[in-house]
């Protein structure tokens, strides 16, 4: 058995998840509070706000296959994608915080700064956690080591959003004491820091096991990338990738907005979202066990079906059932965070179906494919939400028309069941098995032996 199938230590799976921590305590003040911070506090009209978001990520995403190939053509005595995590923790904590400073500059100058802030942020987050993706299919290979390693690193990513939606209101209050803008600047460069200091246990805990093999000075990154789409698994992975991230985006922006508007009680914020972080966590713990005995595309299909119905009974759940609207959307996350590991186990299974399909590794370029899906699914939830809000005439700090709040609760509720049944659709396609994964990896051991053997020694490889 080769090391890369031998059982991870509960050291190195905390470790991984660390890294997942560090990212969501700044991805998720970016998904739940970006959109708020920016038409409430910033003063950016909501349209403004949702072009914002789809021009900056939209534009991120396409740094996203650069940032794979680069990183799989690194080589250093830390590794290959460890190193990322060194050395790019501190500019990403430190532009966290920068994009969430108000300057004191015009309407325009105000909107120029969000446009460059987010944009650099973004490509921060890409330059750390494209590397990072990758290094969790690079520290075993053994198909349900890596379910557990994705589901140990969703838990702790959602430990980094119970952090940010339970501390970072209080924290805004704290800070402020009625200064909105003082409190995120002062409330992020708190959660910032302890982002840098997750991302530098990661790397400390963490073992790159699985050897990449030499570069092909002759393949190009334009040529790895382009690739990717001859995996067909890879491609329905990243769709379904695109409709799940755009749920997350559209509805984590308009949470806020739900909260203080439909259910109409702003304070209610911290916990309904405390509460919702809480049951993804316990989803994501839930995965390691029930991967065990289950197999990922049936978990996968059966996390997609209790969000269906979560969120078309969040769409149609009078707004005077405050308990009913807590434990249903306690359900919804709690199916969410059923699904997101796996998902994420999946792309690791395509880099070893691509071996077949594509003729060699590129283990950070599928990752970096995935996460432009991912991107993709963000800009297009995030701006959808702004535009929505537009168009049914939201106006910010007002009492909301009937109108707006249909808006709001179409966002928050009626888009996700549509965008999971999508994904529910294309899932059956997926044929990656246990046993399949399990013959691919014999595949491909045996022709890389062969190989190895008839450039050193002919006559080895016949006796072998």
């Amino acid at each position: 058995m080769s090391n890369t199938s031998v059982k991870l230590t509960f050291k190195e799976k905390i470790g991984y998840g660390l890294g997942d921590t560090a990212s969501n305590i700044v991805f998720q003040v970016v998904a739940n509070f970006m959109l708020i911070f920016y038409t409430d506090v910033f003063g950016i009209g909501a349209a403004a706000a949702g072009t914002l978001m789809l021009v900056v990520r939209v534009f991120d995403a396409f740094t996203d296959p650069i940032m794979g190939g680069v990183a799989d053509r690194t080589r250093t005595k830390w590794g290959v994608y460890r190193p990322y995590l060194l050395f790019m923790a501190i500019p990403y904590g430190i532009m966290a915080i920068v994009a969430f400073t108000i300057p004191e500059f015009s309407e325009d100058g105000k909107l120029i700064y969000a446009y460059i802030t987010y944009a650099v942020l973004m490509m921060l987050y890409t330059s750390i956690n494209i590397p990072y993706s990758a290094l969790g299919g690079v520290m075993t290979s053994n198909t349900k080591e890596r379910a557990s390693l994705q589901s140990y690193r969703f838990a702790m990513a959602m430990t980094g959003l119970l952090i940010v939606v339970s501390a970072l209101p209080i924290l805004v209050d704290w800070f402020g004491q009625g200064d909105k803008a003082k409190g995120y600047q002062y409330a992020m460069s708190v959660l910032a820091l302890l982002a840098v200091i997750c991302f530098l246990g990661c790397f400390a805990l963490t073992k790159e096991k699985q050897t990449p093999p030499p570069r092909d000075p002759n393949q190009s990154i334009s040529g790895d990338f382009f690739s990717l789409f001859k995996n067909d698994q890879w491609v329905i992975i990243s769709i379904i990738s695109v409709f799940i991230l755009t749920l997350v985006a559209l509805r984590g922006s308009v949470t806020p907005h739900y909260v203080k508007y439909v259910l109409g009680d702003e304070t209610l914020t911290a916990s309904f979202m405390t509460l919702g972080g809480i049951a993804s966590v316990l989803g994501a713990v839930s995965t390691i066990y029930l991967s065990k005995i289950i197999t990922n595309k049936k978990l996968f299909q059966i996390g997609l079906s209790v969000g269906i119905a979560a969120h078309a009974l969040l769409f149609i759940m009078p707004v005077n059932q405050i308990t009913l609207i807590y434990l249903i959307f306690i359900v919804a996350n709690f199916a969410h965070m059923l699904v997101t590991p796996i998902l994420f186990s999946m792309v690791a299974d395509t880099v070893d179906y691509g071996v077949l399909k594509i003729g060699r590794r590129i283990t950070a370029m599928t990752f970096s494919g995935h996460l432009l899906a991912i991107k993709m699914g963000f800009a297009i939830g995030g701006a959808s939400a702004g535009w929505l809000l537009a168009a049914y005439n939201y106006v910010p700090n007002q009492e909301q028309t009937s109108d707006a709040i249909f808006g709001i609760t179409f966002a928050f509720a009626g888009a996700p069941v549509l965008l999971l049944f999508a994904s529910l659709i294309l899932i059956r396609k997926y044929k990656l098995s246990e046993e399949y994964l399990a013959d691919i990896n014999l595949k491909t051991n045996n022709n890389q032996t062969i190989k190895s053997c008839s450039i050193k020694n002919e006559n080895a490889c016949e006796t072998a």
